[in-house]
């Protein structure tokens, strides 16, 4: 379970005032304890994440938050880092007490309800008090107690029913596009940026996805691309590619053949391709002064000709002719104050789930800032972003 990829997993947070039973909750809920707890209201600071198996639903990750009602300097920042964990949250839990739902409980429902993530209200300590539930909260509401475990076994069942449509179906990244039987040759350079002894996430997905499908999976590096495609006895059925050789390895596929890359296969996967397209297209339109923001997911050893840090804003810039300031903003959060850029430059996401990729592109189009990704703004500014979204029905 905890070696399932972080980008793969259900996360559920808990949230709610001080002391309301929030690390109790997760701890009865998982029949061990995972979280601190303490009869000290605020012993949770900041988020914490805890790996569990949900059965049937699989890994998920819990996070514990720092109470909403936390004062003082620290307890600002500590629930601004709450709000921060909604951005990758796929099912909320808010966690009240006997006090029953107060101000404050109604001001993350509401922000909850804005941000379109499915929530259940779990009224905790219903040994000591059973408030009243409002009857528009009735039917995702539930009365709880980790003392006598009133309610908890229901609970769980509710967490289950409420996981989102987009993670009970099967996600297919190719799997659509090819049948049994056809040849998918895959591009990976091997180059300095590449992981010693081991392919990239996205890669070893396709790999197992055209396995799953009764599919070929011939991979090879983009120097004996030529040679490979001499020696098969017929045209693949499709070719996917690292984004970062995709002009290289376009000029040696003939154009009737299907062809595409890893990271517009993920956008597509993960995200919105056409909105992500869309986004790539209004690099037509930037001037002098623009702002860039490139986001990444995650952190990693930057090169010294790192694909996002510095190929993707020569790039931009040779494309354009124009002069470009960019910014490079790393990790699970996401800038609050998007007003200033025209343009967002996206990493893969293949560390993040789908739908904290999902919330970061509505936050994007909620802004009215276009956003799109790697693969698709390399594509863009080599000439062949029609080409490789073809294959999707895209344009």
């Amino acid at each position: 379970m905890k070696k399932s990829p972080r980008g793969e997993r259900l996360i559920i947070t808990f949230l709610g005032r001080r002391n309301a039973g929030k690390s109790s909750l997760i701890n009865a809920i998982a029949e061990q304890d995972i979280a601190i707890v303490s009869e000290e209201p605020g012993t949770t600071t900041d988020p914490v994440a805890k790996a569990y198996e949900l059965i049937p639903v699989g890994p998920v990750t819990f996070y514990d938050t720092a109470g909403l009602d936390d004062t003082g300097t620290l307890g600002e920042m500590r629930v601004k880092a709450t709000r921060k964990v909604l951005l990758r949250t796929d099912i909320a839990v808010l966690v009240t007490d006997e006090m029953g739902i107060t101000g404050k409980d109604r001001l993350i429902i509401d922000e909850l309800k804005n941000m379109e993530i499915p929530y259940l209200i779990a009224f905790n300590k219903s040994d000591l008090g059973s408030p009243e539930i409002p009857s528009d909260e009735m039917e995702k509401s539930l009365r709880v107690s980790t003392k006598t475990f009133l309610g908890i076994h229901e609970l769980k069942e509710m967490i289950i029913a409420s996981v989102p449509e987009y993670f009970r179906r099967e996600p297919v990244i190719i799997g659509d596009i090819i049948k049994a039987g056809d040849l998918v040759v895959l591009v990976v350079p091997i180059d300095l940026a590449a992981p010693k002894g081991r392919l990239i996430l996205p890669q070893v997905q396709v790999i197992r996805e055209v396995l799953d499908n009764d599919a070929i999976a011939v991979t090879v590096k983009d120097r004996e691309l030529d040679e490979a495609l001499e020696k098969l006895s017929q045209p693949p059925a499709l070719v996917i590619t690292d984004s970062q050789v995709v002009l290289k390895v376009a000029g040696s596929v003939p154009d009737d053949i299907p062809f595409t890359t890893f990271s517009t296969a993920f956008a597509r996967y993960k995200g919105d391709l056409d909105m992500l397209v869309e986004g790539a297209n209004t690099a037509d339109n930037l001037n002098d002064g623009d702002r860039i923001l490139i986001a990444e997911a995650c952190s990693h050893h930057v090169q010294s000709d790192d694909i996002g840090r510095v190929k993707i804003p020569r790039w931009l810039k040779q494309y354009t002719g124009k002069d470009l300031h960019f910014d490079i903003y790393t990790g699970h959060d996401f800038p609050e104050n998007l007003e200033k850029y025209k343009l967002i430059i996206h990493c893969g996401s293949c560390m993040i789930t789908g739908m904290e990729f999902k919330r970061r592109l509505f936050t994007a189009h909620r802004q009215n800032i276009p956003i799109t990704n790697y693969g698709v703004i390399i594509s863009k500014v080599h000439g062949l972003l029609e080409r490789v979204v073809r294959v999707f029905g895209s344009r």
